[in-house]
């Protein structure tokens, strides 16, 4: 399971939401993903894609949601499999809010493409916005959604757990929902085909005529860099370059992290 490749890393991120891993006595255990069966193309992929016996069924049954619901499950007892996923982040049991991406090299728009599949959504709001979304109890994904985002739309994002129930709910909407959704579901992608069309769907909307122009954010500058990285206190820098302290945080916290490149002269 090669994350470089775009079909591993998507089919990762899809098992780190939407996966269970059990084991039991005696090594034994299973990896198991359970959707709707009209997205089982989607786990005839992951079979195709794994080179190791496991098997599909369909199974329905009463939820607090459909008086009958049709569900198809991927099972995979393989040891040898178990253990690659396993190292590679994928927790045994309990997991919303212990995952994190992969600390090997992973094609992370694949990758993100196959959280967001599992656990976040793509598709037009009531009034016909659109947006793509991620709901995750995991800080590290919630930042990992935040930075990769940013690169893209060039708007920065501090993601917060909600006050209901502990989760981030980390939301784009309009153009940076369309700039977002078009990277991340490009021709030919491994996917969800119905959230696939949804995303292609989006790059026919058009601001409404009259509209306030959308935000779009100030895009730091090397010259800016070098001075915040100099004054090295978030609060100092706010001051001399005219943005919020919180800004100027982040950026320097990217900076350290190495999530963006030093300035040449560094």
């Amino acid at each position: 399971m090669d994350l470089t490749i775009p079909e591993y890393a998507y089919m990762f991120g899809f098992l780190q939401a939407d996966g269970h891993l059990s084991h039991q006595s005696r090594k034994r255990g299973r990896l198991a993903v359970e959707i709707g069966v009209r997205d089982i193309d989607l786990l005839r992929q992951f079979q195709k894609l794994t080179p190791y016996n496991s098997n599909i069924i369909e199974r329905t049954r009463s939820t607090n949601f459909a008086s009958t619901h049709t569900a198809a499950i991927w099972s995979l007892h393989s040891l040898e499999a178990r253990t690659r996923i396993n190292e590679l982040g994928l927790p045994y049991g309990r997991k919303s809010d212990a995952i994190s991406p992969p600390s090997v090299a992973f094609s992370r728009r694949d990758y993100l493409r196959g959280l967001i599949d599992a656990d976040g959504s793509v598709g037009f709001t009531s009034k016909g916005f659109p947006f793509v979304s991620l709901t995750t109890a995991s800080s590290a994904i919630a930042s990992f959604l935040c930075d990769y985002a940013g690169e893209v739309t060039g708007a920065e994002r501090n993601a917060k757990r909600n006050a209901r129930d502990g989760v981030y709910n980390v939301l784009y909407m309009m153009e940076l929902a369309q700039r977002l959704a078009a990277d991340l579901y490009y021709p030919g992608c491994l996917s969800l085909e119905r959230k696939r069309a949804t995303a292609d769907s989006l790059s026919a909307w058009a601001r409404p005529v009259g509209m306030r122009a959308a935000y779009t954010a100030r895009r730091w500058t090397e010259h800016e860099d070098r001075i915040l990285l100099k004054l090295s206190s978030p609060m100092a820098a706010a001051e001399a370059l005219g943005r919020t302290s919180q800004s100027c945080s982040l950026r320097l916290w990217r900076l350290r992290t190495g999530r963006v490149p030093m300035p040449n002269d560094q």
